[in-house]
Formats: C-alpha cells, structure tokens, sequence
C-alpha cells in the first residue's frame, strides 16, 4: 500500500514549529549561557544559529521540493551518493534521536511532576514512570492516523506559540533585573572563539529538527509549493520567537540568573506571575514537549518505510495501513526504543553532544546534496522553488556545520566518538542486511 498525501501547508508548518521548539529553548539557554560567559557571546551565538539556520531551512526546502519521498532524510543520501552511506547515517540518527527525544520526555516529566506530585513522590522512579505515560499516549493518538496526529499536532503547536508569546511579555510587564557582572576571565583562560564555538553547539540543537520534514515528502499535499512556504513561515515564526524570548530570560533573570537557572522558563514565569505562574509555566512548557515528541513519532518511522523500499528491512516496516495511512510496526518500534532509552539515559547535556556530532555531519552532507540534484535535474524541466544567493546560502550553513562538529570533538570528544563507532558499525549492519535478500 502505498501512501496518499494527507497533510496541508498549515499541517506542515505546525510540524517544523513543532520539530524545532521541543524541550530546547526552555533549558539550552543556561547551558549556551555556562559556556558563553558573557551576554555578547551568549546573544551572538543565538542570532548566528538563527542565521545558520535559515539557510539550512532555505537549503532543505529545495531539496524537498526537488525529492519528495517518504522518509526523504534517507532516500537523498540513497539517491545521491550510495545506500550504504545512506543506511550508516540514518541507522544511528534514529538511535541517537530517540535517545535525545527521550530526554525530552524525561525533561518534560520533570517539568510536570511538581504540578501532579507531592514533593516525597519526585523522584528518578516517578519521573521515569511520567516518561513512558506521556510516550504511550501520543504512540496512541498516532496510531489512530496520521491526520489525527496532525491534527493533535496542530492544537500543540498553537498552545505552544501562545506560551511563548506569554513569556515574551514580561519584558513589558517585569522589571528589569539587576544583573550581577559577567564571569571574569583572567590571563590567557578565556578565549572567545572557543566560547562562541561551543555554545554553538546547543544553539544549534535547540534550533534543529526542521530537516527531518523530508521525511514527509509523499504525505504532503503539492510539495514543491507547499514545502517551501511552509519552511518560510515556521522558520520565521521560530526565529522571532527564539531572539525575543531570549531577551526576554536576559531581562527578568540576568546573565547570571540564566547560567544559574535549571528550569529557566519556569522561573521567568515564576517572576511574572508568582508561584501561579511558575506551575502554569511548567504546565504549558510540558503540553510543549507532547508538541516536539507527537512531531517525532509522525516523521522518522518514515525513515523505516524508506529502508524497507530499498530492501534494508524487512517488507513489514514498508506496510501501511490503507485507512490510517499509519506504518503500524513501523512507529511501535520507534516507540519501543524511546521507551528503552528512558532507563538508559545519562544527562541532557550529555545528549546535546551524543546527538550533535553525528547529527552535524548527515547535516552537511544533505545540504551537498543540493549540488547534486541540480547537476541531475538540469535538463528536466524543473519550475519549483529555487535558494536565491546561490551557492552562498548552502556553502555558509555547511561551514557552520562543520565548525559545530569540530566543537563537539575538542569540547566532549568521548559523546563524538561514540556517536561516530555507531555511524561505523552501521557498515557491516548494512551489508548483513543486504544478505538477508528482503522481498
């Protein structure tokens, strides 16, 4: 059974909101701030991943348009360089983004437990338990169908913007905070581009997630018009959305209010609106990750089904039901590996860098595809949407990519490393797979 295009341009831009403001921008913000040090390097490098990341928005919009196809995050590195190169790096993805949607889940559930718990019952246990309810239910909805994923989809997203459009106003509402003075650097200790370089490293995480939409190609209505628009409209909305409520924590909290802050959001909430504020917040910023997680568990088990087209799994990840349009054991075994990861997890920082090396480098390499398809499609007639500024706009994105990935290995080279023997170990897995000779 093949599928059928389901989903709108609105469907679609609710799912890149949803897929880049996930847990992220309510908890990287301190961890960009520990290792910027100063307001100037903690403000530059959110404004230089915005950058970045609209041009990798730009970038994948036209790849998309050019190769619609269901879990396209895999079929344009199939398509464009070779299967095995295409199994190695969507094989760990889908690990290390299970890994890193779990932490969100868990993160969530931290969020939530002080709100439904009475303080003795908040503990690992409790919190691993919140995980896996908030995991069950929304493998539930997406079970039903793809629309009534979408449909879920799109009543998160929206209760997420106005959430973050509520913490954006207490800069007209809070006082200003009297901030204690910058981190002071003595000697020859500080140096400002490895600062910048590494916060860059979870300003990037927290702004990424918009690339994996390819994995949606064929469930998209008229995609090389709608993939595009749709891209311009989130990214956006995620840009003004992500400088201002920055500014926003800078305003309330201070620099040293943001280093010291674990649940940052909560506590800019906190400050507006009190205690009432502070749960409020954690409740709002939990129907946020139920967003980021719900987008998940729509998108990457079309990476299974585009496995399975190639004949690297086997025939049942390929099968969809014909009324839901829902790979049904496909998406159990998405869940069942967020589930398993719940209990095998180390710290959230941990994971930014465990998910960022091997992420930075499918980045850039999807990003060349670009080269390529143009070279392809030359003579065919293409009309749909083309990157203006071209070959700058993926050249840049592609370089900062690169300088994230370098970042990762000087700033925690043991996550890159094991992130990069997973990548490897996806060659003999690959050439296992192709014995087995799938029908």
């Amino acid at each position: 059974m093949s599928i059928q295009p389901k989903l709108t341009r609105f469907d679609l831009t609710m799912i890149i909101v949803s897929l880049v403001i996930g847990i992220g921008i309510f908890r990287t913000p301190a961890i960009v701030a520990q290792n910027a040090q100063t307001p100037l390097i903690f403000f530059l490098a959110w404004i230089a991943g915005g950058v970045v990341s609209l041009c990798g928005a730009l970038t994948f919009a036209e790849i998309g348009a050019r190769y619609p196809a269901a879990g396209g995050f895999y079929k344009i590195f199939s398509h464009c360089y070779h299967p095995a190169y295409a199994f190695m790096l969507n094989w760990v993805l889908v690990i290390t983004v299970s890994a890193s949607n779990t932490g969100v889940a868990l993160i969530g559930a931290e969020y939530i437990a002080p709100v439904i718990l009475p303080q003795s019952m908040q503990g690992d246990t409790a919190i691993k338990i919140i995980a896996i309810v908030i995991l069950t239910v929304l493998f539930g909805l997406n079970f039903i169908g793809i629309k009534m994923g979408a449909r879920t989809q799109n009543l998160l997203s929206s209760l997420k913007i106005l959430l973050m459009f509520l913490l954006i106003a207490t800069l007209f509402f809070v006082a200003g905070a009297p901030d204690a003075a910058p981190v002071k650097q003595t000697g020859t200790g500080f140096n400002f581009f490895y600062a910048f370089g590494v916060s860059l490293i979870s300003v990037f995480f927290t702004y990424g997630g918009y690339q994996h939409t390819m994995n949606l190609g064929a469930d998209i209505q008229e995609p090389q018009k709608n993939i595009p628009r749709a891209s311009f409209i989130a990214i956006g909305i995620i840009l003004f959305l992500y400088i201002t409520i920055n500014y926003a924590y800078y305003h309330a909290l201070g620099f040293q209010g943001i280093m010291n802050s674990k649940l940052v959001a909560a506590e800019l909430a906190g400050k507006f609106l009190g205690s009432f504020g502070s749960k409020g917040a954690s409740i709002i910023i939990f129907i946020s990750v139920l967003g980021f997680l719900n987008t998940s568990l729509l998108t990457y088990p079309r990476i299974y089904y585009a496995m399975a087209e190639d004949k690297i799994l086997p025939p049942i990840f390929k099968k969809v039901n014909p009324k839901t349009q829902v790979g049904e054991f496909s998406l159990t075994v998405y869940y069942g590996l967020m589930v398993i990861n719940v209990f095998f997890l180390g710290t959230f920082e941990k994971i930014v860098n465990y998910v960022m090396f091997i992420d930075s480098v499918a980045l850039a390499s999807a990003a060349a595809t670009i080269f390529i398809l143009r070279k392809r499609q030359k003579n065919e007639g293409y009309k749909g949407y083309t990157i203006k500024m071209f070959p700058l706009v993926p050249l840049t994105f592609m370089l900062l990519i690169g300088i994230v990935s370098v970042n990762v290995l000087i700033s925690d080279f043991t996550s890159a490393l094991i992130g990069f023997s997973f990548f490897v170990l996806g060659y003999p897995i690959y050439k296992l797979m192709r014995k087995m000779d799938f029908k």
